[in-house]
Formats: C-alpha cells, sequence, structure tokens
C-alpha cells in the first residue's frame, strides 16, 4: 500500500515552510521504518528556500548571503520555492536495492510524466536528475532535481520538479554544483496552463508504477 499526501495543495492551496516539512517527513520515516504505517508519499510547494547536502562547497552558495538550510541528503545545493513541485517519498526498500536504484525509479517516473505531456527528456551520465538536451542555442538543462536519503531501509527527501520558473532564484546559486548547464521548468518548455497541483495529481500514477518495483 502507498499512500498520498498533498500537503498544501488542496482546494486552498497554501506553501510549505522547509524546516517544519523536514521534521514532518522524520515522523513518517520512523513510523514507515518500524512498520508501524504504510509507504507513504508527501507532496509540497515550500515557501522560497536554499537546501544543501553533503557535497556542497562554498563556492556554491548564494551570492548575496542568503541563508541555507544545511540538511541530511546527498547532493549539493539547490532551491525550493513557488512554482516548483516538490515530491517526499518515505518509501522501504527491497533487500537489494541501492540509493542509485532508487533514484534511477524517480528519474523514470517523471521522464514518464513529462513524455505523456509531449515534452521528451532524459538523463545524463554522470549527473543524477531528469534533463532536456542541449540545442543549437541552449545548453542541457535541468527539469527535475533529485537528492536522497537511505536510512534503515527507507527514503527520506525525494525530487524537485520546476512547474513554473524560477531562474531568478536559480540564477543566484550554482545548482546542484553545475555550473556548464541551465536550469529550466514545464511551462518554459512548454508554454501553457500549468499548475503545481494538478502536475502532483498527474505523477501519481507513474510514480506509483515506477516505485513498485522497489517497495519492499
Amino acid at each position: 500500500m502507498l499512500s498520498f499526501e498533498y500537503r498544501g495543495l488542496g482546494s486552498e492551496p497554501s506553501l510549505s515552510e522547509y524546516e517544519p516539512t523536514w521534521a514532518y517527513q522524520r515522523e513518517v520515516h520512523a513510523a514507515v521504518a518500524d512498520g508501524t504505517r504504510p509507504d507513504h508519499v508527501i507532496y509540497v510547494e515550500h515557501s522560497p528556500v536554499y537546501t544543501a547536502g553533503h557535497r556542497t562547497k562554498p563556492g556554491d552558495y548564494p551570492k548575496d548571503g542568503t541563508p541555507v538550510v544545511p540538511v541530511d541528503r546527498g547532493g549539493e545545493i539547490t532551491y525550493h520555492g513557488p512554482g516548483q513541485l516538490v515530491g517526499y517519498p518515505i518509501v522501504k526498500l527491497r533487500d537489494g536495492v541501492g540509493v542509485v536504484d532508487y533514484v534511477r525509479v524517480l528519474e523514470e517516473a517523471v521522464i514518464a510524466l513529462l513524455q505523456s505531456y509531449g515534452l521528451y527528456s532524459g538523463r545524463v551520465s554522470g549527473r543524477t536528475g531528469v534533463w532536456l538536451g542541449a540545442t543549437a542555442n541552449r545548453p542541457e538543462r535541468k527539469i527535475c532535481a533529485i537528492g536522497v536519503r537511505v536510512a534503515r531501509r527507507t527514503t527520506t527527501h525525494g525530487f524537485a520538479l520546476n512547474v513554473l520558473s524560477s531562474a531568478e532564484r536559480f540564477g543566484n546559486i550554482v545548482p546542484c554544483g553545475i555550473s556548464d548547464a541551465g536550469v529550466t521548468s514545464l511551462i518554459e518548455e512548454l508554454p501553457g496552463d500549468w499548475s503545481v497541483a494538478q502536475v502532483a495529481r498527474d505523477l501519481q500514477a507513474p510514480l506509483t508504477a515506477a516505485l513498485s518495483r522497489i517497495r519492499r
């Protein structure tokens, strides 16, 4: 059984502050790891925040001194904020499933979602997340960042899919420590009337299918 929680993405949308959401993740993680509740996915749209994973370098921090929250996930620095769907799958992994296997499953779900919209994306060798290929006048660009942690065979943190543009916020950092590529969003690639809540609902089916192969 896999449950989904649309936290602040209902009929009265609201932004979720990062640190209380992180504390809530840890509560859910403890219960899932203990076997007292089923695997669970938390969907949120955060208030503006920068978070830094274990591999963040000092030179990648915001250039204007904006505060950054150090977190216990892999990866480097990234931005979360309005217009971005952040998903926190908290699932117990099958024996033999490693962190990289789990990351690939998250990528697969997002790639399938974007393909259903007519937007073709994929992976870049040596880099995590979901990417769009370079064109004649644009570099490779990331549309979905991924940074996870696994403890007690149970996952926390997750992915951030850019639905609406936050270009000015990403321009303040070296996102994910990558300086030779760009960041993009769904609306920049496929102009239209997109909403974070609707994209979250559209992602539920491909994410459920992808996770089914690696959950205990």
